[in-house]
């Protein structure tokens, strides 16, 4: 049995995992490990915008053509907060609903989040096992020229216009790795770090103490699919924001960034990359489609494992 432990963030991330998923069937042989640094709480209810953006696309719900959310969502509690004049920055839909209120009830209880994470995916019949990365507290802030910003603020409120001058994880130091995230590592036959963010989805994840020394001893090899190609991003802020960081926007750029604990980098056959002391697996990585997506991870299969 091939096992395969993923680090992601949230849609990007999941197009990979679910490949990843269909291609080595439904038996747990996928174990996503997921950015909860962009958790927050809002109207009282706890969010936790990358791991329920997993457990829509694994388990069929998500709303392929808008990039997030479910599918069939319906949005009469957000009309009635409007007419309350309460905030609506945040786009909460009915069906989405069910999770946040399910998991706040359950936080009050002294339920850990990976428990709860644990039951919504079992409750969907998603055979991939997804771990947040840590059930203690880890929040997100972007420092800008207006001061610092929460991220869903930046992301979603300001739609990531404010220019990033530096990007921390409160909470980090002091958290740990949730059950099973350390053992996924070492024990994986493959880890691969999906094309997310790397600033902001997955250096979340290596903030927490554990994790990437893990990387480090695994005897795994350990694979990064670039999230960019000559200077363009494939979804998202992340061209902009490594340019507002002084880094050019380029996959060599991200290996570099990996290159503690990296052993192969994924890019895409046009993308100009050079020697970066790794090796490096050339071909399509766009996921617009799920036979795309199944064959992203084909190829990484095939490749990378030893």
């Amino acid at each position: 049995m091939t096992r395969v432990t993923m680090l992601s963030g949230g849609v990007g991330g999941a197009k990979l995992v679910l490949g990843m998923e269909r291609l080595l069937g439904d038996d747990g042989k996928v174990t996503a490990i997921v950015n909860t640094g962009d958790d927050f709480r809002h109207l009282g209810l706890a969010i936790s915008p990358d791991i329920d953006t997993l457990l829509y696309t694994l388990s069929g719900k998500s709303n392929v053509a808008q990039g997030w959310g479910r599918a069939d969502e319906t949005w009469s509690f957000l009309q009635a907060v409007r007419s309350l004049s309460g905030e609506d920055w945040f786009a909460l839909g009915d069906g989405d609903l069910a999770l946040h209120v399910l998991r706040t009830a359950a936080l009050a209880k002294g339920e850990p989040l990976s428990q709860i994470v644990a039951r919504f995916a079992a409750s969907w019949g998603i055979a991939t096992r997804i771990l947040p990365m840590t059930d203690d507290g880890v929040a997100t802030w972007i420092d800008s020229p207006e001061g610092p910003l929460a991220f869903q603020e930046y992301f979603v409120a300001r739609r990531c216009e404010p220019a990033v001058r530096a990007i921390r994880f409160d909470g980090a130091e002091a958290a740990a790795p949730a059950p099973g995230v350390i053992d996924a590592i070492e024990t994986a036959d493959l880890v691969v770090i999906a094309p997310s963010n790397p600033y902001l989805s997955v250096d979340p994840i290596l903030a927490v103490p554990g994790i990437r020394q893990a990387l480090g001893d695994t005897p795994a090899r350990v694979v990064a699919v670039s999230p960019v190609m000559n200077g363009q991003a494939f979804k998202g802020p992340t061209a902009k924001l490594m340019g507002e960081l002084g880094l050019p926007v380029t996959s060599a750029t991200i290996a570099a960034h990996y290159a503690p604990f990296l052993n192969v980098m994924i890019v895409d056959h046009d993308d100009e990359i050079g020697d970066q002391g790794v090796e490096i697996v050339r071909t399509d990585i766009a996921m617009s489609t799920l036979d795309q997506k199944v064959a992203l991870a084909r190829t990484i299969l095939d490749s990378c494992l030893r």
